[in-house]
Formats: structure tokens, sequence, C-alpha cells
């Protein structure tokens, strides 16, 4: 079964081809993205992928099947804010046998996001 930093690297190609530039990526090989912080509680969060196309910065997070949904949702809306405030969107990259869990928690943190199959 791929590690997360597998599918990373998919992402980062996927971004690449569909024209995205600045591409960086939380995993070996390249610049890692901007870590963003919580004010309430001091969480950081780290986008997996961020790319920049026409001034326009978008985030990519592979969603895996997680015991953490919390975390998670935490880390969508707050990738969502940034992906509006900087005109960009909001990608959530998913590998075959996580689309039920991806989908769930779209729903349940209501952020503006597309879902895209990681094949």
């Amino acid at each position: 079964m791929p590690s997360k930093q597998d599918y990373i690297l998919r992402v980062a190609a996927w971004a690449k081809s569909r024209g995205f530039n600045d591409i960086k990526a939380n995993t070996d090989g390249f610049e890692t993205p901007i870590s963003y912080g919580r004010q309430q509680d001091g969480e950081a969060f780290v986008p997996d992928v961020t790319g920049q196309q026409f001034e326009q910065k978008s985030y990519f997070e592979v969603i895996l099947k997680t015991d953490d949904v919390n975390h998670l949702t935490s880390k969508l809306k707050l990738l969502g804010q940034l992906a509006s405030a900087r005109g960009g969107q909001l990608y959530l990259m998913v590998p075959k046998g996580h689309l039920p869990f991806a989908k769930s928690v779209h729903a349940d943190s209501r952020v503006v996001a597309e879902l895209i199959n990681l094949l």
C-alpha cells in the first residue's frame, strides 16, 4: 500500500501536468509549503502540496482514512479559507478506496473544494 508521501509525489506531478507552477510539497525533493498556525491553540498545519496558476494559489490535500477526523476537518477549513482568499482552489486528492471517507469529510467540513480521484 503506497504511503502518503507516494501520493504527495503523484499530486505534485498531477498539479504540474495541469499547468500549476511554483509547486511546493511536503515531501523529499521539494521545497516545503509554508506552515499555517491557528491562534486559538497554536496548532500548525502544513499543506501537502501548493501550486500557483495565474497568480492564484491553490492547495492540494491527500485525503486518507484517519481516526483523527477533527484535525483533518480543521486543516481543510483553514486551507479552504486560504484558497478563497488567494483566488485559488482547494483540491481534495483521493486515492482509490478512500472516496466514501473523503466525501463524508467534505460534506461535514462544508468547505468549497473539488474532489479528484487519484488513480
